[in-house]
C-alpha cells in the first residue's frame, strides 16, 4: 500500500508500547499490505510484525485468517500488535522461568463395581472409593471393571474418596 503518515505514526506508537512488555527488543519490522486490489467490496489489509529479542524471533501475520474487520487498516494493525504483545509476554515469562506447569490429574482403573459405588485402583494411592453420583454425566451404569478413569479425591472418613470421576475415552492421560 502507499505510505501513510497516520498509519506510520500508529505503528510507531504500537512499537513503543511493545517495549513496556519486553525491554530488550533488538528489532521490529512491520509490513502492511493491501494485496486484494480487484475486489468490488473493501480490500483486506495484511499486517506482518517480526520482532527479534534475545533468545528468539516472534512473527505475526494477520493474513493467515480471513477477517472482514481487517478492511480497516487500523484494526488490522491493532490485531497484529495485540498478537505479538501476547507472544512477547509469553516469551518474557518463559525467559524468567515463570511458565506454569499443569499437573497430570490423578488417574487409575476401576477395580470393582457394586450397584451404587465402586473402587479405583492407582499405583500411587492404592484403592479409592467412589459413589455412583461422583461419576460425571451419569456414566456410572456404563462403567466396567478395568475402565480407565481420572478423578479428584478428598480424604473421607474411611480414607480417600473420589469426589468426581471422569471416564477416560479416546484421550488417554500421558505422564509428562
Amino acid at each position: 500500500m502507499e505510505t501513510s503518515p497516520a498509519v506510520e505514526a500508529r505503528i510507531r506508537e504500537k512499537v513503543g508500547k511493545l517495549e513496556t512488555f519486553h525491554d530488550r527488543i533488538t528489532s521490529c519490522r512491520v509490513v502492511v499490505e493491501a494485496p486484494h486490489k480487484r475486489h468490488q467490496k473493501g480490500r483486506l489489509y495484511l499486517v506482518s510484525v517480526d520482532v527479534t529479542v534475545p533468545g528468539g524471533e516472534l512473527v505475526v501475520n494477520t493474513g493467515k485468517r480471513f477477517n472482514r474487520s481487517h478492511e480497516d487498516v487500523y484494526v488490522a494493525v491493532r490485531d497484529a500488535f495485540n498478537a505479538v504483545r501476547r507472544q512477547l509476554e509469553d516469551h518474557a515469562r518463559e525467559s524468567r522461568g515463570q511458565v506454569k506447569s499443569h499437573d497430570v490429574p490423578p488417574h487409575g482403573v476401576v477395580l470393582r463395581l457394586f450397584p451404587d459405588h465402586g473402587f479405583i485402583g492407582t499405583p500411587e494411592q492404592g484403592e479409592i472409593y467412589f459413589h455412583r453420583n461422583s461419576v460425571v454425566e451419569g456414566q456410572f451404569d456404563h462403567l466396567e471393571e478395568g475402565a480407565e478413569v481420572r478423578f479428584a479425591a478428598t480424604e473421607g472418613e474411611k480414607g480417600l474418596q473420589a469426589t468426581t470421576v471422569h471416564v477416560v475415552g479416546k484421550q488417554h492421560v500421558v505422564e509428562p
